[in-house]
């Protein structure tokens, strides 16, 4: 028999030469195929039969029962039964398992795969069989999640680790905000200092400017005229935006003027009464080198009014005015405090006593003006309305609307306890009161004590110092027919032995040259000096003068 027909003759593995009589033929493979009613024989791998265990015996024939076990191509271990496998740990080899079961490496995700033995876990493996007959294909395995105690630790860590670097990163943030708050107050401290250094600076440049004049101001000149007689009062009230403070300078009307229309010379009071307000207003800018801006005519009937729309005013009296007819009781009494309506505020305002300086009743005047624009709104608009309330007419100087925003700023200074009232001196012969004179001029308007105007003529005051009445007369004749305006500057106490003839302002050299030719003095009279504060040349005539 060749090799075909006996394919165990040559075997080198030895087969049983039972199996020979169990052989139909073979498969594809080449593997023997046993008749139907024969044992099946299993092979391994390579050649060798697998035993049968028995696991009993039949009850109706008495045959052992046999669990048979078979290989796939693979050589992968099956149960032909096709029982459950039951997932356990692997253990080491020699403990009832094949050899290699238990040294299974884990997959890439750290998990352990675990074999699925067969039911009988009892059976032993067949001798002889080799490692690859005890592999496992994929589907056999089970993955257990077990945990990783390493794993925690390593995301305890990680968090640890990320909470530090927040910590320190938050910590550095912290020292960045520290410095640059820091820097933030050194720039800011030394801006300030910086700042306070120029501002001090600045104070002093203002302070400095404000000694020196250079101030704003807003000037108006106000008359109180009397219906009764045609006294009248004048007053310059005084805003002074620079420095916050408001003045009322009162000024007499003995002050000398010199209007525009002939050059002649006259006074105060008399310039309200002939010139009118807008004449008046020039000849006071030109004599005190203010810059005044409108005129305000009150009336004693409109001083009335304004008093009664205000609510009445509170003044300390210095004096008690008696009543308007007699057997009247007084009108004002003195005291502190006194409550006056409009009618006892314009009687106060007006009154002077028999022999008493106008200087006096200028002062009541600015008080009641004061306490007037104490009661006086601060709102431009609202003064404006109490001013329209009185229905007067307006200087054509000064509008209803500005009149109202003067008053409403003076007021504001005045509420603020930053008012003064001052009485602007002048002697008896309506000349400025010199150095004093010349300050407050200066101070409260920021202008500088002129005596005639451009193109006007030359003011000349005279004092006889003769000893001779008629000298002064004289004098004033020569004066006027020689063109220029005479000033009568009174009489000294005593007589001087020679006269003289003095100017300021460098240019009025050659006027008091012609001056002194004119009354018939010496070129040697002639000299600078001070003048009086209303006239450009001052003379004083001496017993030399021979008229």
């Amino acid at each position: 028999m060749n090799d075909r027909q006996d394919p165990y003759a040559h075997d080198p593995y030895g087969r049983d030469p039972y199996a020979q009589a169990q052989v139909y033929g073979y498969d594809a493979y080449g593997q023997p195929v046993y008749r139907p009613d024969a044992p099946e024989r299993v092979y391994d791998a390579y050649g060798q039969p697998l035993q049968q265990q028995t696991h009993g015996y039949d009850p109706y024939t008495a045959q052992p029962q046999q669990s048979q076990t078979t290989y796939d191509a693979y050589a992968t271990q099956t149960q032909q039964a096709q029982q459950e496998w039951i997932p356990r740990q692997a253990g080491p080899v020699g403990q009832g398992e094949p050899a290699g079961q238990g040294d299974h490496e884990g997959t890439a995700d750290g998990r352990i795969p675990e074999p699925r033995p067969a039911a009988d876990s009892a059976a032993d493996p067949a001798p002889g069989s080799a490692p690859e007959a005890d592999a496992y294909r994929t589907e056999q395995f089970s993955f257990i999640e077990e945990p990783d105690e390493g794993s925690e630790d390593v995301i305890d860590w990680l968090k640890f680790s990320e909470s530090r670097t927040e910590r320190r990163d938050e910590r550095k943030r912290k020292g960045r905000n520290r410095v640059v708050a820091l820097a933030v107050v050194l720039v800011l401290a030394l801006g300030g200092g910086i700042g306070w250094f120029l501002l001090s600076g600045g104070e002093e440049k203002k302070s400095t400017a404000a000694a020196a004049g250079a101030q704003k101001r807003d000037v108006i000149v106000v008359h109180l005229r009397q219906t009764q007689g045609g006294d009248s009062s004048t007053a310059l009230l005084v805003d002074n935006e620079t420095s916050k403070k408001a003045t009322t300078l009162l000024l007499p009307n003995s002050l000398g003027l010199t209007t525009k229309e002939g050059g002649t010379a006259t006074t105060l009071g008399k310039a309200v009464q002939d010139a009118g307000t807008g004449a008046t207003r020039d000849a006071l800018n030109t004599l005190l080198g203010a810059d005044i801006k409108g005129s305000w005519r009150l009336d004693t009937p409109y001083l009335e009014n304004l008093v009664e729309l205000v609510g009445g005013i509170t003044v300390d009296t210095d004096a008690t005015v008696p009543g308007a007819k007699q057997g009247d009781g007084p009108l004002v009494e003195q005291g502190k405090g006194r409550t006056l309506g409009g009618r006892a505020a314009v009687g106060y305002a007006t009154y002077r006593a028999t022999g008493e300086d106008q200087g006096r009743q200028l002062a009541r005047f600015g008080q009641v003006m004061q306490a007037v624009l104490r009661k006086m709104s601060t709102d431009p608009r609202a003064a404006t309305t109490t001013v329209d309330s009185l229905a007067q007419i307006p200087d054509p100087s000064l509008s209803v609307q500005q009149l109202g925003a003067s008053l409403a700023h003076l007021a504001e200074k005045a509420k603020e306890g930053a008012y003064a009232t001052s009485v602007l001196p002048v002697k008896a012969d309506g000349a400025l009161g010199g150095q004093p004179a010349d300050a407050m001029v200066k101070d409260v308007l920021g202008g500088t004590v002129r005596a005639t105007a451009k193109g006007a003529p030359p003011r000349v005051s005279v004092k006889n110092a003769t000893g001779s009445a008629a000298a002064s007369g004289t004098a004033q004749v020569a004066l006027v027919n020689g063109g220029y305006t005479y000033v009568d500057g009174g009489a000294p106490g005593t007589a001087e032995a020679a006269s003289s003839v003095t100017y300021a302002d460098d240019s009025r050299v050659a006027e008091a040259k012609e001056v002194a030719r004119t009354l018939g003095l010496p070129e040697k009279a002639v000299r600078k000096g001070t003048e009086a504060g209303n006239a450009d040349v001052a003379v004083v005539l001496g017993k030399d003068y021979k008229g």
